[in-house]
């Protein structure tokens, strides 16, 4: 271990894992170190059901009824992939897609007035929705048209829309749409936990739902994606990924201290020994110092023997509980899988309902969503701290990522990768320079 990295990185969380393979796959030597036995960090996966049980405190094991232990991987925190989102492209960039298979999760649900409804994203569905009035759907179906046919580099396409300066709301009001819409095409297309976005302008809010309609044409029940055997598999990707580079990987190794000299970073003390290192990225629990707390999500994982109603059985959905519905700042999702993705046993579905906490009470805040989900066999509930770093890592040179939020895709994610590459490199980390061929993600050729 007494050896010269460019970049040690602490944490094998999904954030650590990409920027770990990514600096490989660039050339850097790269040392990854985790102080747990296992991947995953905050993002892990846990299996067999006996050690959820114990994670949680529950001092009973599974019932029989909950089937064979090792049959289950359960998400600490709950995330699709958007199909035509970046996560999907760092992918296909690092041809991790090798290691995983994907399903499809078959539909995406959006809540109003207590009861649940298909979020309608294409003009047929739109026009066949019951989430809106006749005249409304035709007002919503011009929006997605001047949507689909908007491109920011052709003013012939903007309508007296300025994408720089219109706000959100000022579009909304130019098609004359009502709040039950506006409501479900800022939630539940465009995915905004919260309504900050009406006051801003335009374009975010338009390549947003694009991204939607993208991913969903992709693969045409939904636009998310959901690896066999959790969300587990993507670290251990990147991972495997870093190692073929020629990165090195420690688990279960302590981390004693960072060593600094003259304000920045050149090594990591562990066990007795330094690695030396020019840069350093790690998650906030390996520097306590240099984060600052931001909030906190919570996570209610329960385990059902149904699918939930209204969904048409899906064996994998998301829900999302517009803020607005519930009198709540931020919005409550829900993520569904199932025994279908190698994640339960046999007959057994896993519904994870997250949101930002507003209040002291937060598993009242929740409730509208556990409602949704009766009857629970068995829920564990875990409230995290949110956390983000205090500087930008430029002086030290200590990199540090955010805490994952209670959204339901790794846009956010990713966007955060971006960031503390540009950084770490001084240079934008571009998609377009993709190292292959760009394949399918399920391995098929585009034709």
């Amino acid at each position: 271990m007494d050896e010269e990295y460019d970049v040690i990185v602490l944490g094998t969380g999904l954030t650590e894992c990409i920027l770990s393979g990514i600096m490989s796959v660039n050339g850097k030597k790269v040392l990854h170190m985790d102080r747990n036995p296992y991947y995953g960090g905050e993002s892990s996966s846990i299996t067999p059901l006996e050690e959820l049980y114990k994670r949680f405190g529950i001092s009973d094991s599974p019932p029989e009824s909950m089937g064979r232990g090792r049959d289950w991987n359960v998400d600490l925190i709950p995330k699709f992939l958007m199909a035509n989102g970046q996560l999907v492209k760092m992918l296909l960039y690092t041809e991790v897609t090798r290691y995983l298979d994907f399903k499809v999760v078959e539909g995406s649900f959006v809540y109003k007035g207590g009861k649940i409804y298909k979020v309608p994203s294409t003009e047929t569905e739109a026009l066949a929705s019951n989430l809106m009035g006749m005249f409304e759907k035709r007002r919503f179906r011009k929006f997605l048209v001047f949507v689909a046919n908007f491109d920011e580099n052709d003013p012939k396409t903007f309508e007296g829309v300025d994408p720089k300066l219109t706000t959100m709301g000022d579009v909304y009001k130019k098609f004359d749409l009502g709040q039950d819409v506006v409501d479900f095409t800022g939630h539940a297309l465009a995915l905004y936990r919260t309504d900050d976005y009406l006051e801003q302008p335009c374009l975010e809010t338009i390549n947003r739902i694009k991204l939607y309609s993208e991913s969903l044409a992709r693969y045409g029940k939904s636009p998310y994606l959901y690896p066999l055997y959790g969300l587990g598999e993507l670290p251990q990707g990147f991972a495997r990924l870093s190692a073929i580079y020629g990165g090195t990987y420690m688990l279960n190794k302590p981390v004693d201290e960072i060593v600094m000299e003259g304000g920045h970073v050149v090594g990591v003390k562990s066990e007795g020994e330094v690695a030396r290192c020019k840069q350093l990225i790690c998650d906030p629990s390996y520097i306590p110092d240099r984060v600052h707390k931001v909030g906190q999500v919570i996570r209610v994982i329960c385990v059902l023997s149904h699918p939930i109603k209204n969904t048409n059985d899906a064996n994998s959905c998301q829900i999302i509980i517009p803020q607005n519905q519930v009198n709540r700042k931020s919005d409550i999702y829900v993520c569904m899988i199932s025994y279908a993705h190698n994640v339960a046993a046999q007959g057994k579905y896993i519904a994870i309902a997250s949101t930002t906490v507003e209040t002291s009470d937060p598993e009242a805040e929740i409730e509208p969503a556990l409602e949704l989900l009766e009857p629970i066999d068995q829920k564990f509930v875990a409230i995290s701290d949110m956390y983000e770093p205090t500087d930008d890592g430029t002086d030290s040179q200590i990199f540090a990522s955010r805490s994952y939020d209670a959204t339901t895709h790794f846009e956010t994610t990713c966007n955060d990768i971006k960031d503390i590459y540009k950084r770490m490199t001084g240079s934008d980390f571009d998609f377009e320079n993709m190292k292959r061929k760009q394949n399918d993600v399920f391995g098929e050729d585009e034709q």
